[in-house]
C-alpha cells in the first residue's frame, strides 16, 4: 500500500467531523450493532483459526468488547467536556481548563492470540476520542482478520476507519509512515521495532507487550481453590494469553498438594481425553507449536506433554523444577506449559522474580494480608491479582498495561479515551486587573522573593 489512505484520512480529520461528540456516539453505536450482528461469525472465525471454544471467544472477545462499547457510549460526552481546574494566585484572575482533543491518525496493530478483542478494544477508545484509525489485524488468524475487515468496511468509510490486511511486509510499510499515535499489542521483540519506527517521527505509542508472569502460592493459601483458579487462568486460550501465569513458585511444604490439585482440576476442566475436549484451544500455527515442543526438551514433565503436530495440539503440561538457565525459563512461554518451582524463603521468591524484567502480571495466593501488601509494595509489575489469576482484565475501571519491558501505557474504560486524547491546557486570563509582581524591574525584596512559592 502507499500513503494515499493516510492522506485521505488527514483530509477527513481536517473536516473536523470527528470533533462532534454526537458523531462519535453514532459511530460507537454502529460498531456495537456490527459486533452484535457478527458475534456468531466471529466465534466461527476464531474457531477456524485455532479452535478456540465458543464460550471463551464470547467471554474474552465479543462480550468484553460490547461491555467496553456500552461504557463508552454512556460516558463519552462527559469524558469529552473541558475539565476546569483550580487556578493559582500568580495567575489571578483566570479560569484554567483542560481540553481533550484527538491526536489525529491512529495506527492499531493487533496480535493473533485474542485477534478480535485486541483489535477492537483500542478502536473503541480511538473512536470515542475522535481520531481516524487504520487497523492492521494479525495475518496469523486470517479468518478473524477477514471478518474484522468485512464488518468495519460495511459501516465506515475508509477515510475514517480502515482495515489493512497482510503480513510482516504490510506492517513494515505501515510503520514507515508518519502517524499521530501508534497502538501495538504483541511481543517485546516486535514492540522494540515499533518503538524504533515511531521514534523517527516522535510519534507517541502504547505498547502492550508481555513477560514472565510469576504466580506465588504460599503455605497459607487455600490450595485446592488456588489450583482451580490457576488452571483456568493458565490454560484458557491454550495458555496463549499475555497475562497468563508463566511459572509457579510454591512453598515446598504444599508443593505436592498443589501439584495433585492442578492435575485434578485440569481433568475436571477438560476430561481425561483432553484432545477430544471442545473446551481446549489449539496452538495458533505449526511454528509456535514447534517452539513450545522445543521448550520441553530435557525437562521433567510430570503431567501432560501429549501433542499432535497435525492439529497443533499440545495438552496442559506441568514441568517440575526446570533449570533457570533452560530455554523454558529464559523466555515467555505463551502456551499450555506450566513450570512448578518450590521455594522455602521469601528471599528465594525475590531472587526468582528479580531475575527477569518487570512482568505484565503477578499473582499471589495467600491468606497473609501483610505479605499480600508486601508483595504489592516490593515488586513492579503491570497488574495482577491476589488469590486469583487473569480476571483483573475484566474490570474496565482498572488500567490494563505493562511497565518497563512489559509495556508502555494503559487502557480500558475511561483510560482508553484518555489514551487517545491529547490533554490541552488553556489558561484564560481576565483583563480588569494586572498584578505587576512578575514584571521587571524586579523590586520585590529578596526575603519576600523566597516566599513567592505560595503563589504557585
Amino acid at each position: 500500500m502507499d500513503d494515499g489512505l493516510l492522506k485521505r484520512q488527514e483530509v477527513f480529520f481536517s473536516s473536523r467531523k470527528t470533533m462532534s461528540v454526537t458523531y462519535r456516539k453514532q459511530m460507537l453505536e454502529a460498531l456495537r450493532r456490527q459486533v452484535s450482528k457478527y458475534e456468531e461469525v466471529i466465534c466461527e472465525a476464531v474457531y477456524a483459526d485455532f479452535k478456540k471454544p465458543r464460550f471463551e471467544t464470547m467471554a474474552t472477545e465479543t462480550q468484553l468488547v460490547l461491555a467496553e462499547i456500552d461504557h463508552a457510549i454512556k460516558n463519552v460526552r462527559q469524558w469529552s467536556r473541558p475539565e476546569q481546574v483550580r487556578s493559582n494566585w500568580l495567575n489571578f484572575p483566570s479560569s484554567d481548563r483542560i481540553y481533550k482533543e484527538p491526536y489525529g491518525k491512529v495506527l492499531i496493530i493487533a496480535p493473533w492470540n485474542y485477534p478480535f478483542q485486541l483489535a477492537i478494544a483500542p478502536l473503541i477508545g480511538a473512536i470515542a476520542a475522535g481520531n481516524t484509525v487504520v487497523i492492521k489485524p494479525s495475518e496469523l488468524t486470517p479468518n478473524t482478520s477477514a471478518v474484522i475487515a468485512k464488518m468495519i468496511m460495511e459501516v465506515y468509510p475508509e477515510d475514517y476507519i480502515a482495515v489493512v490486511e497482510g503480513g510482516v511486509e504490510v506492517s513494515q510499510k505501515l510503520l514507515s509512515f508518519q502517524w499521530d499515535y501508534i497502538f501495538f499489542t504483541g511481543s517485546t521483540q516486535v514492540g522494540k521495532i515499533v518503538y524504533e519506527s515511531a521514534a523517527k517521527h516522535l510519534t507517541p505509542v502504547t505498547l502492550e507487550l508481555g513477560g514472565k508472569n510469576p504466580c506465588i502460592v504460599d503455605e497459607t493459601a487455600k490450595i485446592d481453590l488456588a489450583a482451580k483458579r490457576i488452571v483456568w487462568g493458565k490454560f484458557i486460550n491454550a495458555g496463549q494469553t499475555c497475562i497468563a501465569p508463566d511459572y509457579i513458585l510454591v512453598h515446598s511444604s504444599v508443593k505436592q498438594q498443589l501439584i495433585d490439585s492442578l492435575k485434578k482440576h485440569i481433568e475436571k476442566s477438560y476430561g481425561s481425553q483432553i484432545e477430544a475436549s471442545p473446551d481446549f484451544a489449539r496452538i495458533v500455527n505449526e511454528r509456535h507449536h514447534q517452539r513450545l515442543l522445543s521448550l520441553l526438551e530435557g525437562q521433567e514433565v510430570i503431567y501432560g506433554g501429549a501433542n499432535n503436530k497435525e492439529d497443533n495440539y499440545l495438552s496442559p503440561t506441568l514441568v517440575l523444577e526446570p533449570d533457570v538457565e533452560s530455554n523454558l525459563m529464559k523466555e515467555e512461554i505463551f502456551g499450555p506449559i506450566l513450570p512448578v518451582i518450590a521455594y522455602d524463603t521469601e528471599e528465594e521468591i525475590q531472587s526468582y522474580i528479580t531475575r527477569y524484567n518487570k512482568p505484565l502480571a503477578t499473582y499471589l495466593f495467600s491468606t497473609r494480608k501483610r505479605y499480600q501488601q508486601k508483595l504489592i509494595n516490593t515488586f513492579s509489575f503491570g497488574g495482577g491479582a491476589i488469590n486469583d489469576t487473569v480476571i483483573h482484565i475484566a474490570n474496565k475501571d482498572l488500567p490494563f498495561g505493562g511497565v518497563g519491558s512489559s509495556g508502555i501505557g494503559a487502557y480500558h474504560g475511561k483510560l482508553s479515551f484518555d489514551l487517545f486524547s491529547h490533554h490541552k491546557s488553556v489558561l484564560k486570563k481576565a483583563n480588569w486587573i494586572d498584578i505587576p509582581l512578575r514584571y521587571p524591574p524586579y523590586t520585590l525584596p529578596k526575603k519576600l522573593a523566597k516566599k513567592i512559592k505560595w503563589m504557585f
